[in-house]
């Protein structure tokens, strides 16, 4: 290992080959044309003037197909994005129709959309629990020093390959269709930003990594900012950590435990990371930092929770995207807009905890079915009120 942190050899790493290459170009102009949803004759008048849909992708993305066909067999590989069948044409035709009659659409969106951006989740077949993996608990992660030192030094390490994913054509066509005024409110479960970059502005249920909270305070610091700090504090960690990457981006076969996690953080060999490690302080009272996300064993902030079930009781149809709804915070929302005789659809790769009340059950990759129903063209469907 030594003389391998010693001689690395930089090149392109496989998550920027991933990212830049496959993903990037793909996430590039979605909407080539656009077709109205016209009201027919003898159907309930259309709950808004005029409700728009991307008719096609760009020609350059067509030709991109066996690009992008790549790209997604390399994470079938990798397993980090569940295997499963294309979607057929009755599912992308249930799920149009789900849009059409909706009036007052939310949507979810969970780890299973950033699978598809190389982002592994937890509880898929092969997610970070089928390895064995515990995430740190709220309660740990307060308590021990010890546990600070461990996931603050693993999740430093992780940062680079974590921001370097890029929204993928899940992201791209749900912003589409929120631009289109097709999605009234969304919320995610996913910390990761992806959304955003696609240029729509969701709630974010569980928080962010890309900020840090004194958990003193309550003051915060963009994570840039808390890296910097970091490297500062730790030089020789830092130093190792960037000739493992170069190593790692070089093709070495030898991982020294670096797998990437669902929030970011590495799960790096417990060998390889100094009990010495020092974090950072909040710079104004002394308190502990802590990224603004909800550990397990936390609890939703009182206001997100309550803007989110808001939307949810208001709502005439609810979306799940790559959820299984395994965390009560998600599950009540869906739970909620069921009560309040939402219409529910759901695309998910496995089972989901409300596959019982759901009108609409998909198993296929949204990154996949999205698009698709953008390219639907001039189907003249009635938005039923």
């Amino acid at each position: 290992m030594a003389a391998a942190l010693l001689n690395p050899q930089p090149t392109a790493t496989i998550w920027h080959l991933l990212s830049c290459k496959a993903l990037g170009r793909m996430c590039r102009g979605v909407v080539c044309g656009l077709i109205s949803v016209r009201h027919q004759k003898g159907s309930h008048p259309p709950c808004t003037k005029r409700q728009m849909l991307a008719s096609s992708y760009p020609a350059s993305e067509v030709n991109r197909k066996d690009e992008n066909k790549s790209f997604n067999q390399l994470l079938r590989e990798k397993k980090i994005v569940p295997d499963s069948d294309p979607p057929s044409a009755k599912d992308i035709d249930g799920l149009y129709q789900f849009f059409d009659r909706s009036c007052k659409l939310m949507v979810l969106s969970g780890a299973g959309l950033s699978t598809e951006s190389g982002i592994p989740d937890y509880r898929s077949p092969n997610g970070a629990y089928s390895s064995g993996f515990k995430p740190i608990t709220h309660q740990e992660f307060v308590r021990s020093s010890r546990a600070r030192k461990r996931y603050w030094a693993r999740s430093y390490a992780g940062w680079r390959r974590f921001i370097a994913a890029q929204p993928n054509a899940g992201h791209v066509a749900l912003s589409t269709l929120e631009k289109l005024g097709r999605v009234n409110f969304m919320v995610t479960q996913n910390v990761d930003r992806l959304h955003h970059r696609a240029g729509s502005n969701p709630l974010e249920l569980h928080g962010t990594v890309y900020t840090v909270v004194c958990l003193n305070c309550s003051a915060s610091l963009g994570r840039d900012s808390f890296q910097d700090q970091v490297k500062a504090l730790n030089p020789k960690w830092a130093a190792a950590i960037e000739n493992l990457e170069q190593v790692r981006a070089a093709g070495s076969d030898k991982s020294f435990g670096m797998q990437q996690r669902p929030d970011g953080d590495i799960e790096i060999d417990e060998k390889y990371w100094e009990t010495d490690f020092i974090i950072p302080n909040c710079q104004q009272c002394g308190g502990i930092l802590k990224p603004d996300v909800v550990f397990f064993g936390d609890n939703v902030p009182k206001n997100r929770a309550d803007k989110a079930m808001e939307y949810a009781k208001s709502s005439d149809a609810f979306l799940v995207l790559g959820s299984s709804l395994m965390t009560m915070s998600a599950f009540r929302l869906v739970r909620v807009a069921h009560e309040a005789k939402a219409d529910i659809a759901i695309v998910n790769i496995g089972e989901t905890r409300a596959d019982d009340f759901v009108s609409v059950k998909i198993n296929a990759r949204v990154g996949e079915i999205l698009p698709r129903l953008l390219q639907i063209g001039s189907l003249k469907i009635p938005c039923i009120s």
